[in-house]
């Protein structure tokens, strides 16, 4: 009985003393590899490295990141992407991407501050693509998106780009993820304006709005952002979805922001979506299928409830634009003013407002018996003209044309001169218009 106790405590103590041998040689080789990884010595780097990924991996959370930056660097110096090194090492990187992934909710529970597991996702599939020996874009485009779905706006920007072009290279070779493609466009860009929005940091903002931009490009330029190819994935369906408001809400925003108010498409879905709920999209919507259709007092009606449902000032200025062009369009130019009027009040620098607003005097100069007076309307246009350059640059050439346009039609000093007035006077232009300016 004494032997077998003997036996079984010697048999205990070389366990604890292999346990303790490994754990010390885990520590040497850790501490061995992370000094030449600092050091930038990732050939020294590499046996130790291997050893702790193989007898300890979860001993230090660095060890992942060192073997990424080890396994990158040797994919980085090998020319031949066929070459048996080059592919051994590429398993490698994948291979730490997917423990990391395993084991970063044993770190997590453990206090420290770890990428959650989608977001290494993220990364993992940004490298793939970068050193895929043979890059599958499906797998990608599957990795991507579920590294987005989960981590939805705190996703890392270069992940939110690199998911739009795996989608956009996915529909280059399936023709059938068109419509996924515009959903997954529609999906990262609310992302990054979330992200936009919620970062402080005056660097990290810019670089996040740059990825807006360059999102907005990548869908563009996709070949699937013509009014043609919108309308004839979005028809059939918004007929098929009369009422799932989910989906009508999501085609009316794409076919919007494509400019593509005049296709059947975005009419139908207004109209579907204004019998389900009357928000400021659909009665907009309803307004440009009645103007479309000549009836100009239902196009006002709609356009009026849209302008009251909506609460972005910057959403309702171009708003009662629209509806000031489509007045101007029905002769109705008093009403025409109020509204473009109503567009100025909502957004101050509105260069283009001051333009339609001298472009609906000009249309209509006469209120006097006097045909040199009634020149002197087009020194009131040349006003406008100038305070819509003055507020807003972006219109300073289309202002400068039409000042150059309508100053050929303003009266000649000795005309004036034969009515009392000279260069400097002021005089108010009659009639409906009702506004002073000074001649020159």
């Amino acid at each position: 009985m004494k032997i077998k106790k003997l036996v079984a405590v010697l048999l205990l103590s070389g366990g604890v003393a292999g346990a303790f041998a490994q754990n010390e040689d885990c520590n040497k080789n850790s501490s061995l590899s992370n000094s030449s990884v600092k050091a930038g010595d990732f050939k020294s780097a590499y046996e130790p490295w291997k050893q702790v990924m193989a007898d300890c991996p979860t001993l230090r959370y660095y060890t992942f990141s060192d073997g990424i930056k080890i396994l990158r660097s040797f994919l980085g110096e090998i020319k031949d992407r066929n070459s048996a090194d080059y592919k051994k090492y590429f398993d490698e990187l994948m291979e730490v991407y997917d423990l990391r992934g395993k084991y970063i909710p044993e770190f997590a529970a453990k206090g420290m501050k770890v990428p959650s597991v989608a977001s290494s996702l993220g990364t993992k599939v940004i490298d793939y693509i970068t050193y895929a020996p043979k890059l599958d874009v499906n797998q990608a485009y599957t990795w991507f998106k579920e590294s987005v779905d989960a981590e939805k706006a705190s996703s890392d920007g270069a992940v939110l780009h690199y998911f739009l072009d795996m989608s956009l290279n996915k529909l280059k070779i399936d023709a059938n993820h068109k419509e996924q493609f515009i959903q997954d466009y529609l999906t990262v860009s609310e992302y990054a304006d979330e992200a936009v929005a919620a970062e402080e940091n005056a660097a990290k903002k810019a670089n996040l709005q740059q990825i807006k931009a360059n999102l907005e490009a990548m869908f563009i330029n996709s070949g699937t952002a013509d009014c043609e190819s919108l309308q004839n994935i979005y028809g059939p369906k918004i007929e098929a979805s009369q009422s799932d408001s989910t989906y009508l809400k999501k085609a009316i925003s794409v076919l919007k922001m494509m400019r593509c108010t005049e296709s059947e498409a975005y009419f139908q879905a207004s109209y579907y979506m204004y019998k389900i709920n009357p928000t400021a999209d659909a009665a907009t919507g309803c307004g440009y299928m009645s103007y479309k259709k000549g009836d100009y007092e239902a196009a006002i009606k709609y356009f009026d409830e849209g302008l009251n449902l909506e609460t972005d000032a910057e959403k309702k200025a171009p708003l009662a634009y629209t509806v000031a062009a489509i007045l101007l369009d029905a002769k109705k130019l008093s009403q025409a003013r109020s509204y473009v009027q109503k567009a100025i009040s909502y957004k101050e620098d509105y260069g283009n407002a001051y333009i339609l607003l001298a472009q609906i005097y000009a249309s209509s100069p006469n209120w006097s018996d006097e045909s040199a007076l009634n020149k002197c309307t087009y020194f009131v246009v040349i006003d406008k003209l100038q305070r819509a350059k003055a507020i807003d640059s972006s219109v300073t050439d289309k202002a400068n044309e039409l000042i150059s346009t309508y100053a050929r039609y303003t009266p000649k000093a000795e005309d004036l001169f034969m009515l009392g007035y000279k260069a400097g006077d002021r005089i108010t232009v009659g009639g409906w218009i009702g506004e002073s300016t000074t001649i020159r």
